[in-house]
Parts: C-alpha cells; structure tokens; sequence
C-alpha cells in the first residue's frame, strides 16, 4: 500500500464519517456509477447526469453534474491508487491516462480511507489543494459544504443498501 501523504491544516480539508456498514458496502457505494449517481451532489442543489469509474491507476473518474436546470457540467480526473476496501485516490489534476488537466476550477487530489471499526467502516475523506488560495476559493464556493452534504447522503445511501 502506499504511504498515506502529510495532512497539512492550510492545505488540506478533511471530511469523516462512520458508517454502520462493513468496508465492502462502504466501498461499493463509493466505486459504481449507479451508487455513486444517487450520494455524490447534494440533492436539493442538482444532481448526477453522468458517472464513469475504471478502477485502476490511470483510469478514469468522471462524475459530470447538473446544478438546478442549468448546463451539464463535466468533472473529470484520474485514479492515482486503488487498493480495493482500503483506499482509492484520484486527481483532477490529470485526465485519464495521467494526461495533464485543463478547466477553470480549483483543483484537488482526492484520498479516500476506509478502515473497519466494529461492525461498521470509518471513512476518512482528504482533499488536498496546491495553495491556501485554492482551499479558500473551494470553501467561498460552497464545496466544502456540498461535500460535506454528500458525505450524509453516502451514509444514508449505504444504509439503505443494507
């Protein structure tokens, strides 16, 4: 497995959460499209028109949104590391194939951990931005707070997968 980077408070947003549901649920929800499309955008702000994932270093993560009855808006990136019911990291700093990024929004690498904790999996979520800038631009947006909405929808969805 990969050594997990250095949190860094000026750089780094973490969300966690517990969810009563074993890794494997957990990692289901957060790895197909079908269940990724009904947790990742906050509900009452949009939702998922398109979700595509190739579970491997260098492939695919691609979540495209519709906010309101607006335009459909692409979310592109790539996997950087999978370890199946550990951890899945993924970049929008890169396309699929590792190929460098282009777009106009704030950039993260993603690090998602699950870890069993009783019968249940402590999910740790950490966005890692390149400057204090980007970390204040991503909460003035409303990210942070879209993402932590998510995050209580994925404990939900994984509930009811039960």
């Amino acid at each position: 497995m990969s050594k997990p980077s250095a949190f860094d408070p000026k750089l780094d947003i973490v969300f966690e959460r517990f969810l009563d549901a074993p890794p494997r649920l957990v990692w289901e929800a957060l790895t197909q499209p079908e269940h990724v499309s009904q947790w990742y955008m906050p509900k009452a702000w949009g939702r998922v028109s398109r979700c595509e994932m190739d579970l491997r270093p260098g492939g695919v993560f691609g979540i495209d949104i519709v906010v309101g009855n607006g335009p459909e808006v692409p979310n592109l990136g790539c996997f950087l590391d999978v370890v199946p019911m550990q951890r899945l990291v993924w970049t929008s700093m890169l396309f699929p194939g590792y190929r460098p990024a282009v777009f106009d929004d704030v950039p993260i690498t993603a690090i998602m951990t699950l870890e069993p904790q009783g019968t249940g999996t402590r999910y740790v979520f950490t966005a890692l931005h390149r400057n204090e800038a980007d970390v204040a631009a991503n909460k003035e947006s409303g990210w942070k707070e879209g993402t932590d909405i998510a995050l209580d929808q994925l404990v939900a969805h994984v509930a009811s997968m039960k």
